[in-house]
C-alpha cells in the first residue's frame, strides 16, 4: 500500500467518525452543561429572594417571614421565566 493511499484511506476513516459525531444524540456533557445552567438560572433567583426576604425580615421587630416567603415566591416566578426563556432561545 503506497503512502498516498494509506492518506487516502485515513482521511476517508477520520471523515466518516466525523459526520458520526455529528448524528450523534446528546452527550452526557451537553445534558451536564444545559441541565447545570437551566439549574442555575432557576435556582439563583430563589436562593438570592430568601436571603434578600431574610434580611428585610430582619430589620421589622418581631418575627416575621412575609418578606422572605413573598420573595422566594417570587424568586420562582423569576426562575421559572429564565429556564423558559433559555430553552426557547436554545430551540
Amino acid at each position: 500500500m503506497s503512502d498516498r493511499d494509506r492518506l487516502l484511506e485515513d482521511t476517508a476513516r477520520d471523515v466518516r467518525r466525523l459526520q458520526a459525531r455529528e448524528r450523534a444524540p446528546a452527550t452526557w456533557a451537553g445534558i451536564a452543561f444545559y441541565g447545570g445552567t437551566v439549574g442555575l438560572l432557576f435556582v439563583v433567583p430563589i436562593v438570592g429572594g430568601a436571603y434578600l426576604g431574610r434580611w428585610l425580615d430582619s430589620l421589622s421587630a418581631g418575627y416575621s417571614v412575609r418578606w422572605t416567603v413573598s420573595l422566594i415566591v417570587l424568586g420562582i416566578a423569576l426562575g421559572a421565566y429564565n429556564a423558559y426563556l433559555f430553552m426557547k432561545q436554545r430551540r
